[in-house]
């Protein structure tokens, strides 16, 4: 874990090097370098994660791809000859803005193992339609640019733009997923769902490196699109985040998938003194569980399967094993069998 640490704190003084190449305000043609850097780098994860990853979350892959689009929207702009490349390369860039904050945030909710309903996805990705097809209206409509011009600024294109009355709504969108991200950490923080310092770290750097760039973009004039790198870096973090679950989740013992595996088992009599310890700290372990983990406690002690119990409480299955850890840990168990041996001879009392 200190490796990737330290690969993540590499690369981002890499972009960082890489996009203080020109002084704000001061284009050149070595920012259409940087974006193609970009762009090639945002392959990477997108090709890692096809190849590699077994069990894929479909928002990683549109996290992936969102940045990929990005950073391939701000190159092409950066190389366009014509209005008309130019706004197809905005076009592009804005694609994946759109779908980028989407899927974090999905993630994050996912990640943390927070509730949500489940018509919640198309919700979103109905929204994000509604605000790609307003912001790549210009060249056909006025009403998210008012007028559009492009200028060359040492050898870099660039889009001149007088804002339209409906430009203010991709504001509004974006700050609408930066509150319901930071209001996601801090539910995850004061629900303890998080299970070390390191998972927080990187929830929370992947919320706010986004945030304080976009508000240094919005504060002062600067040319160069810092949230092509800022993205990534996100994306660098919640690859972190990722791998730190699924780390923890190997550690974790299996859970049977068939619901009669999870049926009360009745411990014979002969077992139940070799058992006696287990019972003592078995029942002050019950008393420091968490409204989740009792609830998760119950089902298995009704006999609910485990992918019963994950869609009850509409958590993922690396979510679920964590809970498993945790509870594991406090009644003083080593698995689901033990756990329901034990309760049996508690109910038996």
């Amino acid at each position: 874990m200190k490796k990737l640490s330290a690969f993540f704190m590499v690369i981002t003084l890499l972009l960082l090097c890489l996009s203080g190449c020109s002084g704000i305000g001061d284009k050149n043609a070595s920012l259409s370098v940087v974006y193609a850097i970009m762009a090639v780098l945002s392959l990477f994860p997108l090709i890692g994660y096809c190849i590699f990853i077994k069990k894929k979350d479909p928002w990683f892959f549109v996290l992936f791809s969102g940045v990929l689009v990005v950073n391939v929207g701000y190159f092409c702009l950066s190389v366009s000859s014509s209005l008309e490349e130019a706004l197809l390369a905005n076009r592009i860039s804005y694609l994946g803005s759109v779908i980028l904050p989407l899927s974090m945030l999905l993630i994050i909710l996912r990640a943390t193992g927070l509730k949500y309903k489940k018509a919640l996805p198309i919700c979103l990705i109905v929204l994000a339609s509604i605000v790609f097809f307003i912001a790549a209206s210009p060249g056909y409509s006025t009403i998210y640019y008012k007028s559009a011009e492009l200028i060359f600024i040492n050898g870099v294109a660039v889009l001149q733009k007088q804002y339209g009355p409906l430009h203010i709504l991709y504001l509004f969108y974006l700050l609408g997923y930066f509150a319901a991200m930071i209001a996601a950490v801090i539910q995850a923080a004061i629900k303890k769902r998080m299970e070390s310092a390191l998972q927080t770290f990187f929830l929370i750097a992947s919320v706010y490196v986004n945030l304080g760039i976009w508000l240094i973009e919005q504060l002062v004039k600067i040319d160069f699109e810092f949230l092509s790198i800022s993205y990534f870096i996100s994306e660098l973090f919640l690859i972190g985040l990722y791998l730190l679950i699924e780390q923890n989740s190997r550690q974790s013992l299996p859970l049977p998938s068939n619901s009669s595996d999870a049926k009360t088992v009745f411990v014979p009599k002969e077992e139940m003194v070799a058992k006696e310890y287990n019972s003592e700290l078995f029942s002050l372990g019950l008393t420091k569980l968490t409204r989740t983990e009792r609830i998760i406690y119950s089902l298995y002690v009704e006999g609910k399967s485990t992918k019963e119990i994950m869609c009850d409480l509409n958590i993922t299955e690396n979510t679920l094993k964590y809970h498993n850890k945790n509870i594991y840990g406090k009644l003083g168990v080593s698995s689901r069998k033990e756990l329901l041996e034990v309760a049996a001879i508690l109910n038996n009392k």
